[in-house]
């Protein structure tokens, strides 16, 4: 029997915005494995599939289980929220394999099944804070230093790029992101536009718009499912959205083409 590992991203979390192939494959599949939130997003696709549910920090046996009954000749998917290469389960499942010598090429096949990320799914919601370079940082620092952690911020804050923050806090985390406002109001005024989504495209989704200076004042909407999006030095808040300029004023004088008085030579 051949078996296949699949890392399939659900995000995100809502099946109507989940991708073709992520619901094909997990259909296809004898098995599914994943964090319990996560499986729960997909329950409506799962019914009739032998189901592994597992707690938050068990990652690696969760990667152990899914390696071993994928060689045993099963169809495994595991199931990550948003994409499972941007802090999903993608690399450990990778690290575990290399570290067992195995080979691609003739080895237990597996496929990455990339999804929404939250960066993505938040910055559709809030309306175009990405339209720039921008830069993502997690506030975890539970596998990162924190050290490398700020000067991560620091750097990103000195080169002006629109801030997604992701896990900005939890019952254990509380300085990380109160730092990383101190941080950003070194270079950035303090009426700097911040969104705040929780939950988004899930039924808890809620949205928070607000700016640096108030940030601390809305701490009950920051937690696990929390992303934080922060503006740089050009973005601004429209009627409850974030802009971040793309350029094309400068370039195609903006205003003039939407004058409803300017003629058409």
């Amino acid at each position: 029997m051949t078996g296949k590992l699949n890392i399939v991203g659900v995000g995100p979390g809502n099946n109507d915005h989940m991708t073709f192939r992520a619901k094909e494959i997990i259909s296809e599949s004898d098995i599914i494995i994943g964090y319990e939130t996560y499986v729960n997003l997909v329950s409506e696709l799962i019914e009739g599939k032998t189901v592994y549910r597992y707690a938050m920090t068990q990652e690696v046996e969760r990667a152990h289980q899914c390696i071993d009954l994928a060689k045993s000749g099963k169809i495994v998917s595991l199931v990550s929220s948003g994409d499972p290469g941007i802090y999903g389960m993608a690399g450990l499942i990778y690290e575990t394999l290399a570290e067992s010598g195995w080979d691609p090429k003739d080895g237990l096949q597996v496929e990455v099944i990339p999804g929404v990320s939250a960066l993505n799914s938040c910055a559709s919601i809030v309306g175009s804070p990405l339209m720039s370079d921008f830069a993502v940082v997690s506030m975890s620092d539970l596998l990162v230093p924190w050290e490398v952690i700020e000067n991560r911020v620091e750097s990103a804050a000195k080169g002006d790029f629109v801030l997604v923050i992701y896990n900005p806090a939890s019952k254990k985390r509380i300085h990380q992101l109160q730092d990383t406002r101190k941080i950003l109001l070194k270079y950035r005024k303090p009426t700097t536009p911040v969104a705040i989504i929780v939950g988004a495209y899930r039924e808890s989704q809620s949205i928070m718009m607000t700016d640096l200076e108030n940030l601390p004042n809305h701490s009950d909407k920051l937690g696990m499912t929390s992303t934080v999006i922060v503006g740089n030095s050009s973005t601004y808040s429209y009627k409850d959205l974030m802009i971040n300029p793309r350029g094309y004023k400068s370039k195609y004088n903006l205003e003039e083409q939407t004058n409803p008085d300017l003629k058409v030579q």
